[in-house]
């Protein structure tokens, strides 16, 4: 009797114990603004080392994200790359109430992986020696609709707009430069910059009053306990130090 005691005893100090770690350690879906990528793995790094809780990382569009969580994705937190999104999933009632908030705000640049081929000015668009630009889709990247706001403000959308080839996203266009299948594209900072290192090849930063300021939001979408612990990560200073060093600004330091 008292060995069966035990064993019951033992038994129900096991599984006490898988509940503790079970409360300590929990699991998120989080689906992620393509342009975030790099900053945002750095960040779930440093966040499981310090909490033990798992961030699984889907990237892809915005605009796509959004379609697939209006159509039920199993995601727990989505962080877009602008402000409509998350407010269209709070008023739709598919978003947690109150957790909204601004983490990052993106800047475009026109890059080419080669040295002094995109002069400090831009003018590489008007001298038009090249055969493709890449951008992203702008009806569903907000960084390919900045891409279009520039191109329309010095009046270059219409001109150059058969030697666009568009990537669904902005990894997608990024890609396309990258690789060479488009001589130089609209791409996001925060692509090519990295922390402590030199930015390769060459690039023009258009003029922050040339497009609408890419606010990118997060929003969180179930009650659920690490993709909670998650935000509120991303708000403390550890991220928001390395949000900066990818070359995004930040709510605090861009006010």
């Amino acid at each position: 009797m008292k060995t069966a005691s035990a064993i019951r005893s033992v038994a129900a100090a096991g599984l006490l114990a898988l509940a503790a770690g079970q409360a300590v350690a929990g699991e998120a879906r989080v689906a992620v603004a393509s342009n975030f990528s790099s900053a945002v793995e750095a960040i779930a790094e440093r966040f499981k080392a310090a909490t033990d809780h798992e961030v699984t990382l889907v990237f892809g569009s915005t605009g796509k994200h959004y379609a697939q969580i209006h159509n039920g994705a199993p995601f727990d937190a989505f962080f877009a790359a602008d402000v409509k999104r998350p407010r269209l999933l709070e008023k739709e009632g598919v978003a947690v109430p109150g957790s909204r908030f601004t983490y990052a705000v993106g800047r475009i640049v026109l890059w080419s992986p080669k040295e002094g081929y995109v002069d400090p000015e831009g003018r590489v668009l008007e001298g038009g020696g090249f055969r493709h630009l890449a951008i992203a889709n702008p009806r569903l990247a907000p960084y390919g609709k900045a891409a279009e706001e520039v191109l329309r403000g010095r009046g270059l959308w219409d001109t150059l707009r058969g030697r666009t080839v568009r990537g669904e996203n902005i990894g997608q266009a990024f890609q396309f430069v990258k690789s060479g299948s488009a001589e130089l594209g609209f791409v996001a900072y925060s692509q090519i910059k990295r922390p402590n290192r030199r930015t390769e090849g060459s690039l023009w930063a258009p003029p922050r009053s040339s497009y609408s300021p890419i606010e990118q939001q997060a929003v969180l979408l179930n009650e659920n306990e690490a993709a909670r612990a998650f935000m509120a990560f991303v708000k403390g200073p550890e991220a928001t130090a390395i949000i900066q060093g990818f070359g995004y600004g930040t709510p605090a330091a861009d006010q």
